[in-house]
């Protein structure tokens, strides 16, 4: 059964998607006000520049055969990994990270591009590998194309957005087929990674005194005896698996191995990641731990949240954002708006249009005419999934704070044009679906 179409255009994608961007112009405008009523910023007026001028670039590439892109992605790509080198060198420090690149107030933030180019450019090498996905060598080679942007990210540091790259890559090799298992071992390195950059400050900050068996983690010199401990252990299980074939030895090499990368990796994120990054991690488990600095937002945005009960204070009655207490709350933090003017049923409205995104994607994906345009439907899908958990997370309280914008609705025109041109490529694949 066809769904119902508008020329290149799927009525559910375009009616979330503008109902979205209508949504976030509205809160956006509420975000300029004081206590006062007086207008203090006019962010809204560039917000509905960026999102016609983003709607213009959804139309032109859902029109676009998107297999007529598939020659240029490696060239895309390519671009996007420049314009971020030149964005660490001569790019604009917004929010402690040199990640904007421009003249005046005009000015991109490359990263946001990169993010579709990425799966542009992996799709097509999950396409030609094919099942070899399933090798450890394969999935290595294809980490790659995640890990350099990953890597160029995190040094201006921008950790949220460097973030996004990891879910968008296991999600996508799910859906080609991979090893559970290796994903499981990725995924376990990943978030061990992430336990043991942080347990140094949760000892120090929540716990409130040393704990011997923490030193592993903050001495180097402890950590090399340490690795070369673990080290010794997966020899040993390697010897035994071959020898005596008894599968047990794999599994513990197996998790030896999980331990001792994320102990070694350990070491260059805590180099990289810097102290008021660190401490948003710390206020993750408890916001009070510093309420005025790096907690402050977590507690005004879940107080923001819990006040606007079932139907919220009515639009342009927020009290949290009109007097200011909600830091960038036209960004980071505009779910909180909607949620305090709006109360539960507006959030459930949000909730709804991207359900009905998500869904319709998922959808496009299974119908697509081949496997690039799939895997391309599968990475665009998680890519605003991954946007959507962890900035309404950071908005209650049930995820880090990671800069991560909310597509369609925070101010800003990078994020929103490389959202939109993500939906323009769901409706070319939705469109150009049939073999002809």
């Amino acid at each position: 059964m066809r769904s119902r179409s508008i020329l290149a255009f799927d009525v559910y994608l375009t009616v979330a998607t503008i109902s979205l961007l209508l949504i976030g112009i509205l809160f956006v405008y509420s975000s300029g006000f004081n206590a006062t009523g007086q207008m203090i910023t006019r962010e809204y007026v560039r917000q509905i520049i960026w999102a016609s001028t983003g709607l213009v670039l959804l139309v032109t590439v859902a029109f676009v055969d998107y297999s007529v892109i598939k020659p240029w992605v490696g060239y895309l790509y390519g671009l996007g990994l420049l314009l971020i080198v030149l964005t660490l060198m001569f790019g604009r420090v917004v929010n402690g990270a040199r990640a904007w690149i421009g003249i005046g107030i005009l000015g991109i933030q490359p990263s946001e591009f990169v993010k579709i180019a990425t799966i542009l450019v992996f799709a097509l090498f999950l396409e030609q590998v094919g099942a070899k996905i399933q090798r450890i060598p394969y999935l290595l080679l294809g980490s790659a194309l995640f890990l350099l942007p990953f890597g160029l990210i995190l040094l201006q540091p921008d950790f949220g957005t460097a973030a996004v790259f990891f879910p968008v890559f296991l999600v996508m090799c799910f859906f080609a087929g991979a090893k559970i298992r290796h994903l499981v071992f990725i995924a376990g390195t990943a978030l061990l990674v992430l336990v043991f950059t942080m347990l140094p400050a949760w000892e120090i900050y929540i716990y409130g005194r040393r704990i011997p068996a923490f030193e592993v983690f903050s001495s180097v010199r402890l950590k090399i005896f340490v690795l070369l401990g673990i080290g010794a252990v997966c020899l040993v299980s390697v010897a035994g698996l071959v020898l005596l074939k008894r599968r047990y030895f794999y599994w513990i090499a197996y998790g030896t191995v999980i331990v001792g990368l994320a102990l070694g990796a350990s070491l260059g994120t805590r180099a990289v990641i810097r102290d008021y990054q660190l401490m948003r991690l710390v206020v993750f488990m408890n916001p009070y731990v510093d309420p005025r600095g790096s907690g402050w937002n977590v507690i005004q945005s879940i107080t923001a949240v819990g006040s606007g009960g079932i139907s919220g204070k009515g639009f342009l009655q927020g009290t949290q954002s009109h007097f200011h207490f909600l830091p960038e709350q036209s960004t980071d933090f505009i779910f909180a708006i909607v949620a305090e003017e709006w109360g539960f049923l507006g959030a459930l409205v949000v909730f709804s249009l991207f359900l009905l995104i998500l869904f319709r994607g998922l959808y496009i994906a299974t119908v697509a005419k081949d496997r690039f345009a799939g895997f391309v439907a599968t990475g665009v899908v998680a890519l605003f999934m991954t946007h959507f958990l962890v900035n309404v997370g950071m908005a209650i309280g049930l995820m880090p704070v990671a800069g991560i914008p909310l597509l369609f609705v925070s101010y800003g025109g990078s994020s929103m044009w490389a959202g939109l041109i993500g939906i323009g490529l769901l409706m070319s694949i939705y469109h150009h679906r049939y073999r002809y």
